[in-house]
């Protein structure tokens, strides 16, 4: 199935040869950021008529080319980042769609090649004698698979002869050596620095940043920078020996005759001032710090580290990397990193099993970071073992993982080496992250299985790419965390998936937009894994010995041996090799969940037939049925604006889902019976068969014993009808707990219902092999049962959902507080349940929910007999998880008007302003911004006043507002401790912040953008600094001039990438928020709190339209972001002097222009200014190319217009509505003018149009004055520029 797609990423161009190896020796000067390189290409042709060799090259100066040891002159370059700025200050953010033409071939997926090597026309390629040694050593690596299919062993897969041709093809000819010499004086992309800057105190280092979109690798080294082309690696790295030598570094690396080769002339101002800074950095670090050793991390296996020999104060160091890979994953970092041995941690017994086969495993982090490297790195080398063992051998000769700071991804996947986040590190007293940063350290290993050494053949295949990393990454969980911990978190990723994929293209289709925005590889990390997970289900019904695994460890072997063509897998392959070892068919599967879009929406509803002794079942698919279209937010309206303008549309709706479907009824006598169906139609009808004679056994034993406890008996057992106990939820029982607790029981008529009935409960899609939203129809008694008495999460997690659908009620709130205070329940059962308790905080039913939640902290976490709570203890993780979760549901009650109950606010501000962790080893930052962050909540529930609520006692008392007070300080007050005594990540400033936010949208406090703005200058921790401007941007402060100001200054200047992406990502959400008028919301609500009455206008017919079309559309929103701020002049020049700073990355330019392109229309004009009194002369070139020369003629006198009819009157234009310290905005008068003025113009009509005279004030006739004079022209349709 072809993407449905209008501008899919366009499959490489077969470039007619390949790479087979590569050598790469930088010399890196890390304070000037600037390196030279020299790169050696060994080029197979595929055929004799090879004329040029196009090449991936960026921000480099070529200083030499030679071919076969010959020097080549004929080459062509062009450097994007030359063509990253206009070429005249004139030019303006609606001159975008120019700079957008320029960079138009980059922004191409691929990429255009900017290198062509053109060879000599007396260059010949010489065919090569098939039995020489250059021949065979080009066969080696690539044939290794031959001879096991040769051998005629039936287990390696055959794969598609074309390949083959590929390789035979390649070896026909003698490769090319193409050395390439340069020099890259600024490096912009594709490489990060930090702790070079002045005023930055962080250890210096550096490292690469090859994201996942091509257009990085290149900028560092020429190459093929595509995912399917592999070959083998030499990396040579020159460097400084200490962070002193880095700091000391001049320019003479660099010699004068060098920078005047590059720039033409040296520039003294320039030169000058960048030694200041090494002076002043140099100061910066201690003697201590200055002698700390500089190391590189890099990609495969160093096989040299020597001092040069010329310079003492560097050394070089070597890399090798045999497996061939694509250069999109050659990484390395250099740094005074520190060294950690992390098979260490591998246990005794595996460390002798696997003996000389022990994958090494490093750790290398910035100094003083050791320990949090053993924390956070722990199952690394038991996961590496696990895969090595399940799926097969590891790629490379060893793993390593290198944290680094300001790094935008969490991770960067390169061969053999992981370059992660600082961001992910936590020391032993923080829990919180544990299992998260766990799973994406496991997945960075897993991708060096799948990912790296095996690669999608194209962009549509990236599914089974992220899926297989990801199943892997989820089986290792499962062994770590247990089956209830990947069950659960299965079943979690599956709702979310049934959420998100409405109006979505397929997974085949979305492969192919993973460089559009990041959600879309975002969405494929949650639904590829699960596919596989469901297919893995199915394998494993079927038969299959060892279901996806197997499979998986086939495909890795394949990969090994030579069958996959340079490591690249394809969606047919992997259907193919699934139905060969999975023996049946999976077209059907493939072409649903894969090729096709949408989850299916199942109803069921069944009926016992006591005369047939049958249950009578229909399941009905309704994803077709009442289809709307998802209303436009700013969460999702930068994908869906790309989405629009891209031309990708959403998967049609499949009507039906086809496949077999587990139902297991469990019977009167406890006892489950299995029913596989197969679902084909969008109704299904089936009969099951009945199996007991004996009803409701378990409910007549359980009455039976309560009996005997309520006249204390113990009760015996009654016969062998007894055949199975509860289960689970069996607490609180006893008669004084059931008062104490405020428990209810069962109605008569609900016994005599149950006893009635003929099952226990009916489970659906038992085996959970359906991604699916699952309506039954079961009475509320069988829900409770399915809680109680199924021991699967997935099921007691359907019955907590079934739950918290239905209408508050007293034994509803005795389930859930007996699921609560049972320890059996997974926590995550438990949890659940206490959010669902919330719901039950009504006050027709008495508040028990919010009593039920109260009742059990106290019993969990508190003095008996006390509501003071004990000093924390966290060493349970369970436990941990549920005193997080009590006070997040307690901030979920509300009571009929909306507003939160006094009872729970006091709760909050009371286990808040109470809470002790002075004998807890373990911090307590996260619970206590979860108690922060409810405690806001609570306080911000208040709705606006109704007309006959104003005079509410509560909230219109002193006493009302002394709380408010209380609470408003003890958030502040931790604030303020966390400035004194950092915690982890700052999360309880960035908690109080959001504490602000929440409140001020609410209108419980005024919004003082000064709050947030104190947090956001350079220096400031970046989550703390984020969060800030997320904050003060949420509040609709994006309309503040100086606000957006500084916003758009530090998006286009900030040094560090990380704060440059995500403030991208801010903005984006930001102009969706505009877009689709939530800022109105946020504006009414604040009006509403603050002054009590909202007197609203009648709009006509066409603004509801408008306001509908604007939530609903596309469209309709960008009409109204445009009405909203094409106007704002600063934004205009704020934007656009964004777009011209020269420390954006190329993508990141790419998303300001694309931003631009949604708010304006492009004005294909410049303005040149030219001063009098010399007149100018004119000449068109053509292509929209004019030059203009000053001539000696002298302008004597102003020319004036001779008045025809009435004197021309002057235009007023107003270049700002807003006020000017309370003055009227100034005036620019533009005089028309009858005659043309004395230019030779060649132009033709096209190109100039209108002739202003702007003088710097308003002109009165008769004064002397020297305006400037103006020329607006408008460029035809041809490209170019000024010169």
């Amino acid at each position: 199935m072809a993407p449905n797609v209008d501008n899919a990423s366009p499959q490489p161009a077969d470039l007619g040869f390949s790479v087979s190896h590569q050598k790469v020796e930088l010399d890196v000067d890390l304070h000037s950021r600037s390196l030279k390189g020299v790169a050696t290409i060994t080029i197979n042709p595929h055929s004799k008529d090879l004329r040029s060799i196009r090449l991936n090259c960026r921000q480099a100066l070529l200083k030499r080319v030679t071919l076969n040891s010959k020097p080549c002159t004929n080459f062509i370059f062009t450097d994007p980042y030359k063509n990253a700025k206009l070429q005249w200050n004139a030019a303006g953010v609606q001159q975008y769609d120019m700079l957008q033409r320029r960079l138009e071939g980059q922004f191409r997926d691929p990429p255009e090649e900017e290198l062509e090597v053109v060879l000599p026309k007396t260059f010949r390629i010489d065919e090569l004698d098939p039995f020489s040694e250059e021949a065979q050593n080009i066969l080696l690596l690539r044939t290794s698979g031959n001879s096991k299919r040769d051998s005629g062993d039936g287990s390696v897969i055959d794969f598609a002869q074309n390949s083959r041709t590929a390789i035979e093809q390649t070896a026909r000819f003698k490769p090319i050596a193409l050395v390439i010499e340069y020099v890259i004086e600024r490096i912009r992309d594709g490489m990060h620095f930090v702790g070079w800057e002045e005023g930055d105190f962080r250890y210096p280092h550096a490292y690469t940043t090859n994201y996942l979109s091509p257009g990085f690798a290149c900028c560092l080294f020429p190459c093929v920078d595509n995912l399917t082309s592999k070959c083998s690696w030499e990396i040579s790295i020159k460097y400084q020996k200490t962070v002193g030598d880095a700091l000391q570094q001049s320019r003479e690396s660099f010699s004068e005759s060098q920078a005047n080769w590059v720039h033409g002339g040296s520039n003294s101002v320039d030169e000058t001032h960048r030694r200041r800074k090494v002076d002043v950095q140099s100061n910066n670090f201690s003697d201590e710090d200055k002698a700390l050793d500089l190391a590189v991390i890099c990609t495969g296996d160093m096989t040299d580290d020597i001092v040069d020999a010329r310079n003492p104060t560097k050394k070089t160091t070597s890399f090798s990397c045999i497996t061939p890979i694509s250069a999109q994953h050659v990484g390395f970092a250099i740094g005074p990193f520190e060294h950690v041995d992390l098979a260490e941690f591998r246990e005794s017994e595996e460390d002798e099993r696997l003996g000389q086969n022990a994958i090494p495993v490093h750790g290398f982090c910035l100094p003083g970071r050791v320990d949090e490297v053993k924390n956070t790195c722990l199952p690394i080398a038991k996961a590496i073992d696990f895969v090595t063992m399940t799926y097969g051998a590891y790629p490379f000769p060893g793993y390593s993982l290198c944290f680094v700071d300001d790094l935008p991804p969490d991770i960067i996947d390169s061969a053999s080496l992981s370059i992660c986040s600082n961001r992910l590190l936590f020391p032993e007293d923080i829990i919180e992250p544990l299992d998260r940063v766990s799973r994406q350290l496991v997945h960075a290993l897993a991708v060096q299985w799948m990912g790296i050494n095996i690669v999608p053949k194209d962009p549509c295949d990236f599914w089974i790419v992220v899926g297989i990393a990801y199943f892997i990454t989820d089986i290792f969980m499962k062994k770590l965390s247990g089956n209830n911990e990947y069950r659960y978190n299965q079943k979690r990723i599956a709702d979310r998936v049934v959420e998100l994929d409405i109006d979505r293209p397929s997974l085949y289709d979305t492969g192919a937009l993973i460089t559009l925005d990041p959600s879309e590889l975002e969405f494929l990390k949650l639904k590829a894994p699960l596919v596989l997970f469901i297919l893995d289900r199915r394998l494993a019904k079927a038969g299959t010995s060892g279901g996806l695994s197997r499979i998986i460890s086939r495909i890795f072997l394949n990969a090994r041996v030579g069958d996959l063509a340079n490591g690249s897998i394809d969606s047919p392959y992997f259907i193919k090799t699934c139905e060969k070892l999975g023996h049946m068919k999976f077209d059907v599967f493939f072409a649903q969940w894969v090729e096709g879009a949408g989850c299916p929406k199942f109803r069921v509803t069944q009926r016992f037939n006591k005369k047939k002794l049958v249950v009578e079942m229909m399941i009905q698919q309704t994803q077709a049925e009442n289809t709307k279209d998802r209303d436009m937010d700013s969460e999702h309206f930068v994908r869906d604006v790309k989405e629009e303008h891209k031309a990708v549309y959403a998967g049609a709706i499949q009507p039906v889902f086809t496949g077999p479907m587990t139902i297991r009824i469990h019977e009167a006598d406890g006892t489950p019976y299995e029913h596989i169906i197969e679902i084909k139609d969008s109704k299904t009808t089936f009969d099951i068969p009945y199996n007991t004679k004996y009803k409701r056994l378990k409910r007549s034993r359980r009455q039976r014993e309560r009996t005997a406890a309520s006249i204390g008996n113990e009760y015996t057992g009654g016969g062998n009808d007894d055949v199975l106990l509860y289960s689970l939820g069996d607490v609180l029982q006893s008669e004084e707990e059931m008062k104490e607790w405020r428990l209810a029981e069962w109605s008569k008529d609900d016994e005599e219902k149950m006893s009635q009935e003929s099952y226990e409960w009916i489970r659906m899609d038992a085996d959970f092999e359906w991604i699916c939203k699952m309506s039954t129809s079961m009475a509320p008694y069988m829900w409770v049962s399915q809680l109680q008495q199924d021991r699967d999460v997935v099921a007691q997690l359907e019955s907590i959902q079934w739950m918290s659908f239905v209408n508050a009620h007293e034994l509803v709130s005795t389930v859930l507080i007996r699921t609560l205070m049972d320890q059996r329940y997974f926590h995550g059962v438990r949890t659940a349940a206490a959010a669902v308790l919330a719901k039950n905080a009504k006050s027709e039913v008495g508040w028990i929910g919010s009593f039920h939640l109260e009742k059990a902290f106290q019993e969990l976490f508190c003095y008996p007999g006390s509501p003071m709570t004990h000093s924390n203890d966290f060493t349970d993780r369970a436990s941990y998880y549920i005193q997080c979760a009590i006070p997040q549901a307690m901030a979920k009650a509300r009571d009929p008007s909306g507003h939160t109950p006094f009872q729970s606010r006091n709760f909050l501000y009371e286990k808040l302003k109470f809470n002790d962790n002075s004998n807890n080893e373990i911090s307590d930052c996260h619970y206590v911004a979860a108690l922060m962050r409810g405690l806001a909540e609570a306080l911000a529930s208040k709705p606006p006043f109704a007309a006959n609520d104003l005079d509410d006692f509560e909230d219109s008392s002193e006493d009302n507002q002394s709380f408010l007070n209380a609470c408003l300080e003890e958030l502040d007050r931790h604030r303020r401790m966390d400035e004194w005594i950092p915690s982890y990540q700052n999360i309880l400033s960035t908690t109080a912040l959001d504490c602000k936010r929440i409140l001020a949208k609410a209108g419980i406090i005024q919004a003082r953008p000064a709050d947030f703005l104190q947090y956001t200058p350079d220096g400031t921790s970046d989550h703390l600094r984020l969060s800030a401007f997320s904050n003060v941007m949420a509040l609709g402060f994006a309309k503040n001039h100086a606000i957006l100001r500084w916003f758009l200054f530090v998006l286009g200047t900030d040094p560090s990438p990380y704060i440059r992406d995500s403030m991208l990502r801010m903005f984006g959400k930001t102009l969706g928020a505009l877009a689709v008028g939530e800022h109105l919301e946020i504006a009414k609500e604040q009006t509403a709190q603050l002054e009590g009455l909202v007197i609203e206008q009648e709009s006509t017919t066409e603004a509801r339209q408008a306001d509908l079309a604007r939530k609903q559309t596309v469209e309709g929103a960008l009409n109204a972001l445009r009405d909203e701020l094409s106007a704002n002049l600063v934004l205009k020049k704020e934007l656009w002097k964004a777009i011209e700073s020269p420390t954006l990355s190329l993508g990141q330019l790419g998303e300001l222009l694309d931003i631009c392109d949604w708010l304006y229309e492009p004005d294909p004009k410049i303005i040149v200014a030219f001063r009098y009194p010399r007149y100018w002369e004119v000449k068109n070139l053509g292509k929209g190319k004019l030059v203009f020369t000053r001539t000696s003629r002298v302008r004597t006198t102003i020319p004036k217009r001779k008045p025809v009819g009435a004197p021309p009157q002057p235009i007023i234009k107003r270049e700002n509505s807003n006020p000017h310290n309370g003055m009227p905005p100034p005036l620019k008068l533009l005089f028309n003018k009858s005659k043309k003025p004395p230019l030779q113009s060649t132009a033709s009509a096209s190109s100039v149009t209108t002739v202003e005279k702007v003088p710097p004030s308003p002109v009165i006739e008769g004064e002397n004055a020297k305006p400037k004079l103006k020329i607006k022209l408008k460029l035809g349709g041809g490209a170019g520029g000024l010169s």
